[in-house]
């Protein structure tokens, strides 16, 4: 491995770091060539176990002498290549598992010219400036067909195929109210609802943390259902607060729900399911856990729900179980004391 180390004035310009870089690469040089999608190296120091497709060693191919510098090439694009194709087969399949499930809602892949690029991005911070102005309420006359029914609302509510997918099955029932954040699904998700021809939910444009408050507080109504489903986890301590589950909101749902309503949570990030439950098993004068009141729901030991009760599962979802993720869902019910 260190063949050609034996020159004292390489040897002088050589650091650590450099040996171990040098060390991965004569490790992987001894082992049958697989796609290597266990770790990545993000400094010589820290080893995580991470996808290669993101991130590629830090080492530099200068590192090496220019014999063995085509090789660390060689490798970096083969690794980066192998890794990126069973990444995409790895997405086709989780798509597909959506498209299935969903199946029958016939969502047609031609949008409106006005939608642009469908790229969007992961991660928004609701404490943007522009973020933070309420959304304007609705004719809820002229939303709903039947503003009266008891409504569900959706907080963050992705594409909205899990919500169409309720409001079809109860189309005279109950009505659906879709808050998201960001504007360019919400302008898909009504142009599949006018579609779909549903006049029982709707999807709004808007920071749920600012504008849920005034949304539900005016509609004409009960409330009967609120729904948070795997929201941003904001990993960072310091962007814990960007959470949407916060005291305020938390307060405001509580206090606009109607005596028998329900809350349901999930969330496939442990601390994020424990954060939304601490939360909310802060107001136990007002909300019980459904195990208390229908014990027909199966709770594990740690109190999280078993199986998603609303016989659909949501995009994220079905992606995370298809990695072999846990779902940590936690469903309140609104009583009197």
């Amino acid at each position: 491995m260190f063949r050609y180390l034996h020159f004292s004035p390489l040897l002088s310009l050589l650091t650590f770091e450099h040996f171990v870089a040098m060390a991965y690469y004569y490790l992987y040089s001894t082992i049958p060539k697989k796609p290597l999608t266990s770790f990545f190296i993000s400094s010589p120091h820290i080893i995580f176990k991470y996808s290669l497709h993101k991130f590629v060693p830090s080492t530099t191919p200068s590192l090496f002498p220019s014999r063995h510098r085509s090789k660390y090439c060689t490798w970096v694009s083969a690794v980066s290549c192998s890794v990126a194709e069973t990444d995409e087969q790895h997405h086709i399949a989780s798509n597909g598992l959506v498209h299935k499930e969903y199946a029958d809602l016939n969502l047609s892949d031609l949008f409106c010219e006005d939608i642009g690029n469908l790229r969007i991005r992961p991660h928004v911070n609701p404490l943007r400036r522009a973020l933070m102005i309420p959304a304007e309420v609705p004719n809820w006359k002229e939303v709903f067909r039947d503003a009266t029914l008891p409504l569900m609302v959706d907080i963050g509510s992705g594409s909205g195929r899990f919500l169409m997918w309720l409001a079809k099955r109860n189309s005279s029932s109950k009505n659906f109210l879709g808050l998201e954040i960001r504007p360019k699904l919400v302008t898909r998700a009504e142009y599949w609802v006018n579609e779909l021809g549903l006049k029982n939910v709707h999807f709004i444009s808007t920071n749920a943390m600012v504008s849920f408050q005034r949304l539900v507080s005016t509609y004409p109504g009960p409330l009967m259902l609120v729904s948070i489903l795997c929201p941003d986890p904001h990993f960072k301590k310091k962007h814990h607060k960007r959470r949407v589950v916060q005291k305020p909101l938390v307060e405001s749902i509580v206090n606009n729900l109607a005596h028998g309503g329900q809350i349901f949570i999930q969330s496939d990030v442990l601390d994020v399911a424990v954060d939304m439950r601490n939360y909310f098993d802060d107001v136990s004068n007002k909300l019980v856990h459904i195990d208390s009141v229908d014990p027909s729901l199966p709770c594990d030991g740690d109190g999280w729900v078993l199986n998603n009760p609303m016989g659909i599962r949501t995009e994220r979802e079905i992606h995370a179980e298809f990695e072999g993720c846990k779902i940590y869902r936690r469903v309140y019910q609104k009583v009197q004391h």
